[in-house]
């Protein structure tokens, strides 16, 4: 996954005036030797390290960058050495080409303790809600996954999660989370993401950060809170992901991730693997969405939840689909099929309640579809259209793969009706994805614009979502 971003030329590192640079924290400075030295516009920086231009270009006017895990993503992107991650501040990491689940204790990235993990997501909430342009500016990048990922499969889980503080922390706040979280999911399945995306950031930063900050909790009691918050965590991140803010939707699941390890929860750590790799391969990071599906696979076994290790499965198959890997996508998809055949669901954790035979269908569909096998795509989707009413957005999105099946099998009119409909339902969301969907059917059927049903279709999609470009 970690590639070599940038050209910087031997030696680099142990130049003077870049070791004063990062000794000093001064990220503007350093950006400009990179760009003298090593070729790198202010777009390439930015590209690597995940932040926009404009952003990268307000540091080198001398903006401060004091975020940790801002550095930690500079120094992930740039490639430094361990020496100069120290200078800067940060624990020592080796880097790693993919992911390794199974590295010896000596090889662990950037370990850090629950307490670092939870300061870090209580300033990303912080961030979100007072509307920080380095968060708003941030962009994804694949590499981003590494740290986060490497660190889940060695850093330790063993300190106990437990604070003397002054608010007497119980089970009752702990169900109050999961009752919000709850909540939160119902009006993102029926409403989209941007529903309630920045109530749900307002929630965290208001009411759970006091908890973890402030608590007295045991160590059982440390342990359930952070669990409960890093689903409420997750849930943040993939809201984030429905209204196409992909930066911060990859901080919310790296921090959601790092809460499910100090919380030693492996089910809802193979769940967060998995969204990761779901928005990797959307946003068309194949190898990347491989590589998180196949951790996420090895974490759902290892928590002995048969179910998560189909859906896992279902993500490898569809970054395998999308890179266009035919023999990979269809083994994986024969190993979801048998492996959610023997699955005993009776203890599915609450969150996994999504994952049934409707939205296994929903993912064959966008697998055959990729792959340009329109009817076996055909039949999977339709079936997905069996579904709990109550997921909308679902719908919506199953509606326009089906219409786009139906495009490029060379049926314009019926496309067109079917993508009213899927219309019809994207009207009611707040989600850039559903959008994204309707906007791809309508360049699908641009050609056959003449035809009245189409070219109603298309003004009909201009009319509803042209507010939304």
């Amino acid at each position: 996954m970690l590639l070599d971003h940038l050209r910087i030329p031997d030696g680099f590192w142990a130049r003077e005036d870049v070791r004063t640079a990062v000794r000093d924290r001064d990220i503007g400075t350093l950006f400009r030797l990179l760009g003298r030295h090593a070729g790198a516009s202010q777009t390439r920086i930015g590209a690597v390290v995940g932040l926009e231009q404009g952003y990268v270009s307000r540091v080198i006017a001398g903006r401060k960058v004091t975020s940790i895990d801002v550095l930690e993503r500079i120094a992930d992107g740039c490639g430094m050495p361990d020496e100069t991650r120290m200078s800067l501040g940060l624990a020592p990491r080796h880097q790693a080409r993919h992911l390794t689940p199974g590295s010896p204790p000596g090889d662990m990235p950037n370990s850090r303790s629950w307490r670092e993990d939870v300061r870090a997501a209580t300033q990303l909430w912080e961030g979100d809600v007072n509307r920080r342009d380095m968060l708003r500016q941030s962009v994804f990048s694949s590499a981003g996954y590494t740290l986060p990922a490497l660190r889940w499969f060695t850093a330790p889980t063993t300190q106990p999660v437990t604070q003397q503080g002054r608010r007497s922390v119980g089970q009752p706040d702990i169900d109050t989370i999961r009752e919000m979280t709850s909540t939160y999911r119902r009006l993102d399945n029926q409403h989209g993401g941007g529903h309630a995306r920045e109530t749900l950031a307002r929630y965290l930063n208001h009411e759970v950060t006091p908890l973890l900050i402030e608590g007295r909790y045991d160590p059982a009691t440390g342990r359930k809170l952070l669990a409960a918050v890093a689903e409420l965590t997750q849930l943040a991140g993939w809201q984030a992901y429905d209204t196409a803010e992909h930066g911060l939707a990859q901080r919310y699941l790296t921090h959601a991730l790092d809460l499910a390890r100090a919380a030693d929860d492996a089910g809802l750590g193979a769940e967060i693997l998995a969204a990761m790799s779901h928005q990797a391969t959307y946003l068309g990071h194949n190898a990347s969405g491989v590589d998180l599906a196949r951790a996420a696979r090895q974490t759902a076994q290892r928590a002995g939840l048969a179910v998560l290790t189909a859906e896992a499965l279902v993500m490898e198959a569809h970054a395998h689909a999308a890179a266009r890997d035919e023999r990979a996508c269809t083994t994986a998809l024969h190993q979801a099929e048998q492996t959610l055949d023997r699955a005993d669901r009776s203890n599915d954790p609450q969150w996994l309640g999504y994952f049934d035979e409707a939205y296994l269908s929903a993912k064959f569909g966008h697998c055959f579809h990729a792959l340009g096998h329109y009817q076996q795509a055909e039949r999977f989707t339709v079936r997905s259209l069996r579904m709990d009413e109550r997921y909308i957005r679902g719908k919506a999105f199953n509606l326009a793969l089906l219409a786009s099946i139906h495009a490029h099998c060379g049926e314009p009119d019926r496309a067109s009706a079917i993508g009213a409909r899927a219309l019809t339902l994207t009207s009611q969301l707040r989600s850039a994805r559903a959008a994204r969907y309707l906007r791809d059917l309508q360049t699908e059927l641009t050609a056959h614009r003449r035809r009245p049903a189409v070219r109603h279709f298309i003004n009909r999609v201009d009319a509803t979502l042209g507010q939304r470009r």
